[in-house]
């Protein structure tokens, strides 16, 4: 492909930071209303390129940085979970024009690309046009999942009376904080999220929080959206294994985790013998393939024992919602 396609993609965007249109608040926001223009933003495209190579699908995450700034993410083959190759990204950091986000790179030779009203638009560098990108809002196909015979139903929106510590907002959603008052060997467990948007918070900062599995070993909740997937974003084991792929999508999404949890074994004498295993899908996509975890969280509310444990949501300061939360126990 030759290398302006690429490179129109993910390219250079300028804000005008007096106008008070793009003023936004700093705190951590739950609705669309909250999270100001550079929400309307921040979030997956995907489509085609033509060129003399033939058609290339390519997907894009434009990530809000806060104050119009953005970081535009470019994957080659399509969207991670829907064709990217796993290998071959391009990553620019970028910022907003007027009422446009506008991608261009210095040179005569080189192609550019303009958002607006929720497409991407290519151009090569004549001004001729080579791909119109929607915005596109994808869903966990596991979105909704009923819990089925026999699980145990922790959150249904109805009370937080499964939880210690449980709150609920006026909406029905679980805050985060609180620890399941049943406790489990090994499950299966169903969990939605929503990460809050915090365009100006960066790393750990952003949107943080965790599940516990047996208030012990940590299945990470972050906004790592566009980031590399590592064991401290979503879809990591915390401190054990990055996920295989960062499937995490945009804030004030609703995200899914389906976790299949195998507890450790311990023989009479309370000496380990077999260590814990997870295999995680985040989004309906397997990150954790029966993964073997060998110690506990640092921040677990339990060490590691022969004690069945609960469902720990982590209070990391940001606010993060949940529901739908049930557990099958196995075994």
């Amino acid at each position: 492909m030759p290398r302006f396609l690429l490179a129109s993609v993910c390219l250079t965007l300028s804000l005008l930071t007096s106008n008070p249109l793009f003023a936004q608040d700093k705190k951590p926001a739950l609705t669309a209303e909250e999270a100001g223009p550079d929400f309307a933003i921040q979030g997956e495209y995907s489509g085609t390129i033509r060129s003399d190579d033939g058609d290339q699908k390519i997907g894009v995450q434009v990530i809000a940085l806060g104050d119009g700034k953005f970081r535009a993410v470019a994957y080659i083959g399509g969207l991670p979970g829907d064709g990217w190759d796993g290998e071959n990204k391009i990553t620019v950091d970028s910022r907003r024009e007027a009422d446009e986000v506008v991608f261009q790179q210095p040179g005569d030779d080189q192609g550019s690309g303009r958002i607006r009203d929720g497409r991407l638009i290519i151009f090569d560098p004549k001004g001729t046009q080579l791909g119109d990108f929607p915005k596109v809002e994808r869903k966990s196909p596991t979105l909704g999942k009923k819990a089925p015979d026999g699980a145990v139903v922790l959150f249904d929106g109805k009370s937080a009376d499964g939880f210690n510590g449980g709150r609920m907002t006026e909406d029905g959603l679980l805050m985060q904080g609180c620890t399941s008052k049943e406790t489990f060997g090994s499950f299966d467990l169903h969990l939605e999220f929503q990460l809050c948007f915090m365009p100006y918070a960066s790393g750990q900062g952003r949107s943080n929080s965790g599940v516990y599995m047996q208030g012990r070993y940590e299945t990470q909740v972050l906004d790592s959206f566009g980031l590399e997937g590592k064991q401290n974003e979503t879809g990591g084991i915390y401190s054990v294994k990055d996920p295989d792929l960062n499937m995490c999508f945009p804030p004030l999404s609703w995200q899914t985790y389906d976790v299949q949890f195998t507890a450790a074994k311990f023989d009479a004498a309370g000496k380990k013998t077999a260590n814990a295993r997870m295999t995680v899908l985040l989004n309906g996509v397997k990150v954790q393939d029966n993964v073997e975890v060998d110690h506990s969280t640092t921040a677990s509310p339990l060490k590691e024992g022969p004690e069945p444990g609960p469902i720990y949501i982590q209070d990391h300061g940001n606010p993060v919602r949940f529901r739908n939360i049930w557990v099958v126990p196995r075994g």
